[in-house]
């Protein structure tokens, strides 16, 4: 548990308020003013100031913040291995972008529980920004993620390749021929997309500027979070999707969804490991491996 201080500052830097934090903290609100002026007096700097109702941090307030949020998820980490330790259940928490916790995951996690049944995997499933994170924050163990991202900041660990397709419903117009180009899909106006922060989006519009096309002439049609809802609306016949292929193999073998080719272009991602250097290594290793091998 880190100082009480500290996660003060932590929720006042989050809130911008010291209302909502001694009301989300369940504090008085004199005691986060003391909390601050405690950390200041500590420090020997001006960490938070304020500008009429508004408060924002000092260059040394974000340095706080930064190194702050560091101890936090490390506090978390260290916690949840501790009880591990002396637990003869364990549980981790492992975080997965839509695509690989609705379609990827579920099943050979069923497997590994019966290999490990003293072994609880909690998922969480998120977009990649919101997986990463919550990675960072300590909240979660492992990130099982699609798309691109900053691997600096992680340890990273390549699990396997995906590939997004083109669907469409078969009945559309643009099912008829026997490829389209990206010109077309671009300009078309039915294109339904996920929303921005996800993975799928991401490698999507990387993809775009790399050919040379700019993200802002993308005419899109709707944006949604839930691969379930773009497929049905893409069955209907009300627009069309990138999609990864894991996702709408069960449609595609159904009839209810038909690939499309694009023509001289393919969206080729990576899914990838992601964790922290205090991240429980030793079911990291072993979980990872699991997975690595069924791919």
């Amino acid at each position: 548990m880190i100082d009480s201080k500290l996660t003060t500052f932590i929720n006042v830097a989050k809130l911008k308020s010291y209302t909502k934090t001694a009301e989300y903290l369940n504090l008085t609100q004199p005691a986060v003013t003391q909390h601050i002026k405690q950390l200041e007096d500590y420090y020997g700097v001006k960490l938070i100031n304020k500008k009429g109702r508004q408060i924002y941090l000092t260059e040394e307030g974000q340095i706080l913040l930064k190194y702050d949020k560091e101890l936090e998820a490390g506090s978390l980490a260290l916690e949840r291995d501790l009880k591990n330790k002396s637990s003869v259940t364990k549980r981790y928490n492992i975080g997965a972008t839509l695509t690989i916790g609705e379609f990827v995951l579920p099943d050979s996690l069923g497997e590994y529980k019966k290999l490990h049944d003293n072994i609880d995997i909690i998922m969480n499933v998120n977009n990649l920004e919101e997986v990463l994170k919550r990675l960072k924050s300590g909240e979660i163990d492992l990130g099982i993620v699609e798309g691109p991202f900053d691997k600096s900041k992680f340890i990273c660990r390549k699990y396997k390749d995906d590939e997004l397709m083109l669907a469409a419903a078969p009945s559309s117009s643009i099912a008829k021929g026997p490829a389209v180009k990206i010109e077309d899909i671009i300009g078309s106006g039915r294109l339904i997309l996920r929303e921005k922060g996800s993975g799928t989006r991401k490698t999507f519009e990387n993809k775009l500027s790399e050919l040379g096309f700019n993200i802002a002439d993308i005419k899109i049609y709707m944006e949604i979070g839930n691969l379930g809802a773009i497929k049905s609306l893409v069955e209907a016949d009300l627009g069309i999707t990138v999609i990864s292929r894991e996702a709408m193999k069960k449609e595609v073998m159904g009839n209810t969804l038909k690939e499309i080719p694009v023509s001289g272009v393919k969206f080729i991602r990576e899914f990838n490991f992601v964790y922290l250097e205090h991240s429980p290594s030793e079911f990291i290793e072993d979980f990872t491996a699991f997975l690595s091998q069924k791919k």
